[in-house]
């Protein structure tokens, strides 16, 4: 026997292996990649974990994100591979940039900016375009190399565009013809290696130029032929995004295309400002579609979903005021020493104050749902924390304390603006409880100046399990077991990932080791490392000891060692029973 028999052993951790089932203490061994062995033993590893005190976890594995055009410019899949996640899946929410030919490039570019966030010179610069059929994409991306393993599926929009060309732009209907190609490039698709097919219907996903992105104009009959192309090798699933509006039409969309599939199917599930109770009424109809035996989740979020402002982010207050505009090209300190210049102070106040005056007021210049993040954010407010409410209690204008906080600290301003209605996290919680949720909606790559929800991982641990000796035992608090468990063996399952999301032997040897007392957030910041230099919030976080991908660590104390073990997962081998 050789001097080590394993690759790497990590030893004496508190093992919550991603089951469900109760904590343990032992070791891990890891052999080319794998899991070879939990429990006790004698064999050493060339490399040797303490974990001593630590609580050891499979990798997370995300199912909602929108790393499409990352994969293709970066190896780093930030920040979600800096809070604990192994393993993503992009395409989601019916967008992405494969299939896709050379004259619609600049189309699926400005429905990304819009729908995601993603400014369009970032995209510009930084895709290749060495693909025109899903397919090709997803050979592209195995040439690649990443922190983390990364998962795709074929998005609605630009695989309409590829059939229906103009007329897909134009949002009109899809023949038989049309349904027949796009059945059978969902097909191919997964065949190759996606994990599955999504589509929004959500009037919310608009491009850059205010269109409507081009899957919403699908009708039933057009995306239950679509979902039947999964039927005939019984692989893949369904991902689907709706503002249910109209929810009996839209529901009956859901269940249709769960029946004419077999497969399983998950769709958005939010608690909405504008109809705070109807994601209740969602939730009663998904239990009806199971009680019938359609495999239909929520995918949830365990924190109130917001905009995040500041003066170098997407949502700058300021940005369409004069005096600001004068000088937003100024850097850092030199842009706001020119900000507390008095005249242009008083000018600044002056234009924001009318421009809050038109009707109606958008929610990003209500005072009544502004929070300032301290150093350590809270994402449950109360409603005495708002700018308004301080604002009143410290006997200054709202405007006042605004401008202080984005000029004078350089802070963060927190909008929730979805699950969390009257500052309770009461639907929250019934959601994160319900048998057929499964976490989701971080959105990882998207919203780059607007949110940072892929810290969602992060936030799960600190905020719902209850940590014991950490002190965290407050209303709605799960165990240490069901959040781990939330974050990988389910979500794993979820999209047929079968191969990961537990620690037992023969298993991706995928793994965090934390520092569970020490687990939480730090204050968003804009970090510039998108392609040409722009800037994405980027949020640090602490006690992860360590995070493990395929064996090899990949960051110790939450930085990156330098290894890229992360590749792309082709799913098509993969099924569901």
């Amino acid at each position: 026997m050789a001097a080590s028999e394993f690759d790497l052993v990590i030893r004496n951790g508190t093992v919550v292996d991603g089951s469900g089932g109760e904590r343990f203490c032992g070791d891990i061994a890891v052999r080319n990649g794998r899991i070879a062995a939990v429990g006790r033993f004698s064999g050493k590893g060339v490399e040797e974990i303490d974990a001593t005190d630590r609580v050891v976890t499979p990798g997370f594995v995300d199912i909602h994100t929108h790393y499409d055009g990352h994969a293709t410019w970066t190896n780093l899949l930030e920040p979600s591979s800096q809070h604990g996640v192994t393993t993503v899946v992009t395409g989601n929410c019916g967008v992405g940039f494969a299939p896709c030919r050379a004259a619609d490039r600049d189309g699926l570019i400005r429905l990304m900016e819009g729908v995601e966030d993603i400014p369009e010179p970032v995209m510009a610069q930084g895709l290749p375009w060495n693909w025109q059929s899903f397919p090709d994409y997803l050979d592209a991306l195995e040439q690649r190399q990443f922190d983390i393993d990364v998962a795709t599926q074929i998005p609605h929009a630009p695989l309409r565009v590829f059939v229906m060309g103009e007329r897909a732009l134009q949002r009109d209907p899809a023949t038989q013809a049309d349904v027949a190609a796009m059945q059978a490039l969902v097909q191919e698709a997964i065949g190759a290696g996606a994990l599955g097919f999504s589509t929004s219907r959500s009037l919310n996903h608009k491009a850059s130029d205010g269109t409507i992105t081009p899957s919403y104009a699908a009708a039933s009959d057009e995306l239950a032929g679509i979902a039947r192309g999964l039927k005939r090798d019984g692989r893949g699933v369904l991902q689907f995004i709706s503002d249910f509006d109209d929810l009996d039409s839209e529901f009956a969309i859901v269940r249709r295309m769960a029946r004419e599939s077999g497969r399983p199917l998950s769709l958005s599930l939010l608690q909405m400002p504008n109809a705070p109770g109807r994601w209740r009424d969602v939730l009663d109809r998904v239990e009806e579609a199971r009680a019938a035996g359609e495999p239909i989740r929520t995918q949830v979020c365990g924190r109130p979903v917001g905009v995040m402002m500041g003066l170098d982010l997407s949502a700058n207050p300021y940005r369409d005021c004069a005096a600001y505009r004068e000088v937003a090209g100024l850097k850092g300190t030199a842009r706001r020493a020119a900000l507390t210049e008095p005249e242009r102070k008083s000018r600044l106040l002056a234009e924001f104050e009318a421009a809050r005056s038109a009707a109606p007021v958008p929610f990003t210049r209500q005072y009544s749902m502004m929070y300032e993040f301290d150093s350590v954010p809270d994402y449950e407010p109360g409603a005495d924390q708002t700018i308004a409410a301080r604002a009143a209690a410290s006997g200054v204008s709202p405007s006042e304390l605004l401008y202080d906080v984005l000029v004078e600290r350089s802070g963060v301003i927190y909008i929730p603006a979805a699950n969390y209605d009257g500052n309770s996290m009461a639907a929250i919680r019934t959601m994160l409880a319900h048998p057929a949720s499964v976490l989701g909606l971080g959105d990882g790559g998207a919203h780059c100046g607007l949110i940072c929800d892929a810290s969602l991982t992060t936030h799960m641990l600190a905020r719902w399990a209850d940590r014991g000796a950490a002190g965290c035992h407050g209303e709605g608090m799960m165990s240490l077991e069901q959040v781990v468990h939330s974050l990988t063996a389910r979500t794993a399952e979820t999209v047929g990932l079968t191969d990961r999301g537990r620690i037992a032997p023969g298993l991706r040897a995928d793994f965090n080791v934390i520092d569970i007392d020490r687990i939480g957030l730090h204050r968003p910041e804009a970090i510039g490392d998108l392609p040409g230099g722009a800037s994405r919030i980027g949020q640090r976080a602490s006690g992860y000891d360590a995070t493990i991908v395929a064996g090899e660590v990949t960051r110790r104390g939450g930085i990156h060692t330098g290894a890229l073990p992360g590749r792309l997962v082709r799913g098509s081998q993969l099924q569901l029973h």
